[in-house]
């Protein structure tokens, strides 16, 4: 048998070397695509399978949170709070809908928030809830519901105003016995503007100030209000109840009727208010002289029957 020389490769030795690494590089490359038992997490991140934390809410959705929460509230004065808010998302379904369902809220306080909400988002697809809200037995949820009403252009919100300034129905369809009944008394009239007056305005002109120096038994204020919302009532007979109301025994009443005719322009009622001019209240007298004024410069308006010349 011959032996090796030193130093030299048996013939086989390279197709081993190349078998082997070929074997390597496969073995390599199968383990880089084997996925790893606890792989890192990027960015802090938990690797996948377990536990998160949950995603923050977006501020849009907790605020809707907040309000449906509100409005489920247990206390009513909670509920009337989110109610009231409501106000603030004119154009939203959601927030019409759901004034709409306060209005029937067992409490007043709730029904009073959800008529005040409903007109200041203007919604006018809920003015029939707001009619039949002048039905209520709560006289302040009347109140709001006619304020709503006339925001939203509904004349049948100033029937309403025509029973504070006068004591008095109209002939259609106004406020039920007993509401017209605390409506003239003078009491609860004015204990209804001193409590709801500072939280709730339902009369434009009533401010915190006025409310605080209103009389325990005066509702001039409430009824000076009232002659204020009659301006631009198209009834002939406001303008009768606003000129009866330029000899009310209280001046701020005076004034005001005498603010709501200027505002009528109807140059006809000058001779039934001239006699304010000599008012001895100063208010009341610069209040008239200022509306006759404004209503001499007018022109006078044209009978209806008059007949055309041929």
């Amino acid at each position: 048998m011959k032996s090796k020389r030193p130093g030299t490769v048996p013939h086989w030795r390279p197709r081993l070397d190349g078998v082997l690494r070929l074997l390597g590089v496969v073995g390599i490359s199968a383990l880089a695509q084997q996925p790893s038992s606890a792989p890192a997490s990027p960015q802090g991140k938990p690797p996948i399978g377990c536990a998160s934390e949950p995603s923050p809410q977006a501020p849009g959705e907790k605020a809707w949170g907040i309000l449906r929460d509100g409005l489920k509230n247990e206390s009513a004065d909670k509920r009337a709070k989110a109610a009231r808010a409501l106000g603030l998302l004119p154009g939203n379904a959601e927030a019409e809908k759901a004034a709409r369902e306060a209005l029937q809220d067992e409490k007043p306080n709730v029904r009073l928030a959800a008529a005040v909400a409903l007109g200041s988002m203007l919604a006018q697809r809920s003015t029939l809830e707001l009619e039949k809200a002048l039905e209520d037995s709560e006289p302040t949820v009347v109140l709001a519901a006619a304020n709503s009403l006339l925001l939203l252009h509904d004349d049948k919100g100033y029937d309403v105003y025509y029973e504070v300034l006068t004591g008095e129905r109209r002939a259609r369809k106004g406020l039920i016995k007993e509401q017209l009944g605390t409506l003239k008394d003078k009491k609860k009239m004015a204990q209804l503007g001193f409590e709801e007056g500072i939280g709730f305005i339902p009369f434009a002109g009533i401010g915190y100030e006025i409310i605080k120096t209103v009389a325990k038994n005066d509702s001039s204020s409430i009824r000076a209000a009232a002659a204020k919302r009659l301006a631009q009532d198209p009834d002939p007979g406001s303008s009768e109840a606003l000129v009866a109301a330029t000899k009310d025994k209280n001046w701020s009443v005076r004034a005001s009727a005498l603010e709501a005719i200027a505002q009528r322009a109807d140059r006809s009622l000058v001779p039934k208010i001239a006699a304010a001019l000599d008012d001895e209240k100063d208010a009341v007298r610069f209040t008239a002289a200022a509306c006759i004024a404004h209503l001499s410069e007018l022109p006078a308006k044209k009978e209806k029957n008059s007949s055309a010349k041929p």
